[in-house]
């Protein structure tokens, strides 16, 4: 497998392109590689996002160099798939964990955690690339809440019937 690397340095002040910048390869769902190295698993849309983030960190007085390259040997991709699979689980632990907290509310509660959960489903599953078990489980769990809902709650939570 190929992967897209960005190798990078950001000024530490000011702080905030610098905080920018982290939050956006969160929401990408990076491997954390090294000491300014992060990595994505290859293809049109992660090789175009990791570009952006280089030029934001250019136009920020950084430096970014962005390469394409596969791992040494099988087993060290497999070790930063599972290492990236990992936090992904866990993310699909916390849904369900809010998930069955909120069959503990009221329908209104319920309805809207529905609504919120789903949305922090469809985040999650774009920076998901090495899915985990848990996935299917959150989303079991978020579509039993659902489930439970009155049919006029639910349209409004757009909850399937």
């Amino acid at each position: 497998m190929d992967w897209v690397l960005l190798s990078y340095r950001i000024p530490r002040e000011p702080s905030t392109p610098r905080i920018t910048v982290w939050r956006k390869l969160a929401r990408l769902g990076v491997a954390r590689l090294g000491d300014g190295l992060i990595g994505l698993p290859a293809d049109a849309r992660t090789v175009e996002q990791i570009e952006w983030v280089a030029e934001e960190i250019i136009d920020a007085g950084g430096t970014a160099t962005v390469w394409l390259a596969s791992p040494a040997s099988q087993a060290q991709g497999r070790e930063i798939a599972e290492n990236m699979r990992a936090a992904r689980a866990a993310e699909y632990q916390a849904v369900t964990e809010q998930a069955r907290q909120a069959a503990k509310g009221s329908a209104d509660e319920s309805a809207r955690a529905v609504r919120r959960l789903r949305a922090e489903l469809r985040r999650i599953q774009r920076r998901d690339f090495f899915p985990p078990a848990e996935r299917d489980r959150a989303v079991a769990t978020v579509d039993a809440l659902a489930d439970r809902l009155d049919p006029a709650v639910a349209d409004q939570a757009g909850a399937p019937r």
